[in-house]
């Protein structure tokens, strides 16, 4: 990666991981790896395209097995980040929004319409997982200043990103709709108010920055 550059606009990439192994589940610290049509998710993303100075990922293998991939067909060093690790979601952990449904419809019903104020029990609490992201969210934009990064991670991670970003009170975190494989991409310039330039395109156009 180049030097940072002082008051040079950094761009993000975040990207979802692809289906995991197993479908659509409540599946925070549960560590299933992508199955074969997450890998071509990942690979119809147009991520591979993007001129990228930088990779970090969630330590979890659905997003770090194709960022270690990636970046090693870059040359580029890949940052493992602890704190981009997906919300634990306590004791719906594993199961599928169907299961929920038939176990605790209200406890679910609940916890979409206002994910601050009824979390799953025993779940990690929004707020805090909200402040370990965003430390490590301001981490990186340090060291990656001036550059492309790629963050390869999560629906809620990428979530409270953007609501961070644009202002929006945690409560609307649900609101964000974030598939598998989706990619947004925001601009951030010392001085001004982050910019988001699109959200969840399917893949991007090839060599599009």
């Amino acid at each position: 990666m180049r030097p940072p550059i002082q008051g040079e606009e950094t761009w993000v990439d975040l990207l979802r991981h692809g289906e995991p192994e197993g479908g659509r589940r409540y599946r925070g610290a549960q560590d299933d790896p992508l199955s074969e049509r997450g890998w071509r998710q990942m690979h119809a993303s147009g991520i591979e395209g993007a001129q990228l100075t930088g990779v970090v990922s969630s330590p979890l293998r659905r997003c770090r097995a194709f960022a270690e991939r990636l970046a090693a067909e870059r040359g580029l060093a890949l940052e493992v980040e602890a704190g981009f690790r997906e919300i634990g979601f306590g004791d719906w952990e594993g199961l599928t929004p169907a299961e929920l449904h038939e176990r605790d419809p209200e406890g679910q019903a609940r916890f979409w319409a206002d994910p601050v104020g009824h979390p799953p029990p025993n779940a990690e609490p929004i707020t805090d997982f909200q402040a370990r992201v965003v430390a490590a969210w301001e981490a990186a934009l340090e060291r990656h200043r001036g550059g492309h990064l790629l963050l390869v991670g999560h629906g809620g991670l990428i979530r409270v990103v953007l609501c961070h970003l644009l202002g929006m009170p945690l409560a609307a975190f649900n609101r964000l709709y974030v598939p598998y494989a989706g990619v947004s991409r925001v601009r951030v310039e010392p001085g001004a108010d982050p910019t988001l330039y699109f959200h969840n395109r399917a893949s991007l156009k090839e060599g599009e920055r």
